[in-house]
């Protein structure tokens, strides 16, 4: 069924506009309608959203100008123009003004934070731009804490974030692609890259997964993420996500893209590799030999935090002729009133120690850290004297807990406490064997993995020697004569 061009325009007559938008705007209790009449007839009316504009603006720009002028206007032939002009005069007050006579436009920007002003015996409609929004101040990062290096971090306003990449990259390479996404909630999207440095079938790709997402809420960039991720399924990050700045500029000279979206202080990087997971922004600013050192630690302590407590429970119950003889005497002799068998044991404390953690992030900031450790003091030593775990497996679960916090991104050390349950399961049905079967699963899976048609577990496979080596140890800057570029590969 086609629908008639009157129902998607605007008419010349007045009140039946303001009909139009009142029953668009019903039972919205800030929406407001505002006359501004000749001889007692209204003669022009503003609409707009009092939650949304700067009413005092309103008031000095556009009221003000109007009852100055209003005699003048209403003799003129060209209204519209007339006041284009009039106001595009007090830029110092107005941003943007744009006319439209189509419904659906009209009620988007309006929903967006403009003014819409109708004038009798005309159907095009003035749209000017007076937004108004409450934003938080530029902060330093509460998540990505470093020594060095700039205190600054993003924040909901997406200019202001853009912003913030502009001062970082002075060039015109620096590149900006903007689009709405979400039916109802009109979200701004921005993908930034740096042109001649990415690869532009990476855009491509990009664009055209952004292009797809049909839905009526993307209100943070979470969600952007989940709609764009190659594989929804694994519990290993795909995609990048920082709200550090200098962070971003980063990786946009390795050639990849950034994605930010309004209202969120987190901004998406793609396409990503297991091992940035472990890259903390803090490296950049370190001595080159000390990071070599942390980054060696780093892989070390993730070995400890996915396999030690399967390792522990597969000796205890599979392989005691492997412990040295004095060690599996104390470890005999702590285990000697417990009445669970290691894996039982292991998941207790394991489960305990995750709903600590979690207890700690849910408390208010000023007591959740001292709550979380005093409880894990207590808990620890009061189900040690009951005999319900052994001293020995408060040790192996403490050590595994404080290995994970060594992982700098914080969704990649969520994938890591996850894959530590599976671990433990086959490490109690099947010992060692098990352990075997679930690295060779879990080596296959990363393996199988791809981030915006990149491969996961890339320089390592497929290898590359030479990104490899600076993964594992970087090398200095006077060293560096190439720049770092990440190649992107299609499927």
């Amino acid at each position: 069924m086609t629908v008639a061009t009157s129902d998607k325009q605007f008419s010349h007559q007045l009140f039946v506009n303001k009909q139009r938008m009142a029953n668009l705007y019903k039972n919205c209790a800030d929406f407001v309608i505002n006359p501004i009449e000749i001889d007692r007839q209204p003669y022009i009316m503003l609409m707009y959203l009092q939650t949304l504009v700067d009413e005092q603006r309103i008031n000095e720009a556009i009221i003000t100008s109007i009852t100055q002028s209003l005699q003048y206007i209403n003799e003129r032939g060209k209204k519209i123009e007339y006041l284009k002009r009039m106001f595009n005069e007090k830029q110092f007050a107005i941003n943007q003004i744009e006319t439209s006579n189509l419904i659906d436009t009209v009620n988007e920007k309006v929903a967006s934070g403009y003014v819409a002003m109708f004038l009798d015996g005309e159907s095009d409609v003035i749209l000017i731009d007076l937004i108004h929004i409450e934003e938080r101040a530029i902060e330093e990062p509460g998540t990505e804490i470093t020594i060095r290096g700039p205190k600054d971090s993003f924040n909901e306003s997406l200019q202001t974030n853009l912003n913030l990449l502009r001062q970082r990259i002075r060039s015109n390479r620096l590149k900006f692609t903007q689009y709405t996404l979400g039916n109802v909630t009109k979200t701004d999207v921005i993908v930034a890259y740096i042109d001649e440095i990415v690869d532009q079938s990476l855009v491509e790709e990009v664009n055209k997964r952004l292009k797809e997402i049909n839905v009526d809420n993307l209100s943070n960039s979470e969600l952007v993420e989940e709609l764009i991720e190659d594989n929804p399924y694994t519990p290993f990050p795909l995609v990048q996500n920082t709200e550090r700045p200098d962070n971003a500029v980063g990786n946009l000279f390795e050639g990849r893209i950034v994605i930010l979206v309004d209202h969120t202080p987190f901004v998406l990087i793609v396409p990503m590799t297991f091992w940035n997971g472990f890259e903390a922004t803090g490296d950049t600013y370190e001595r080159f030999n000390y990071v070599m050192f942390i980054r060696v630690l780093r892989l070390t302590l993730l070995l400890v935090a996915v396999f030690l407590p399967s390792i522990y429970v597969a000796l205890t119950t599979y392989h005691p002729k492997l412990i040295p003889t004095s060690l599996l005497i104390s470890i005999a002799a702590a285990r000697e009133t417990v009445p669970f068998p290691a894996i039982v044991e292991a998941f207790i404390m394991e489960l305990v120690f995750e709903g600590l953690r979690e207890a700690g992030l849910r408390l208010p900031k000023a007591i959740g850290q001292a709550i979380s450790i005093l409880g894990a003091i207590v808990i620890g030593q009061a189900a040690v004297e009951a005999g319900i775990v052994s001293t020995t497996m408060v040790i192996v679960v403490a050590a595994t807990g404080i290995s994970s916090f060594a992982i700098p991104k914080y969704s990649t050390e969520v994938a890591i406490r996850l894959i530590r349950f599976p671990m433990l399961i086959l490490a109690g049905l099947f010992g060692l064997f098990g352990i075997t079967i679930g690295i060779i699963v879990l080596v296959v899976h990363l393996v199988s993995l791809r981030s915006f048609n990149v491969p996961y577990f890339k320089p390592v496979a497929p290898q590359i020697p030479a990104d490899l080596l600076n993964m594992l140890l970087k090398t200095p800057k006077w060293a560096n004569s190439i720049r770092a570029f990440f190649r992107f590969e299609r499927s």
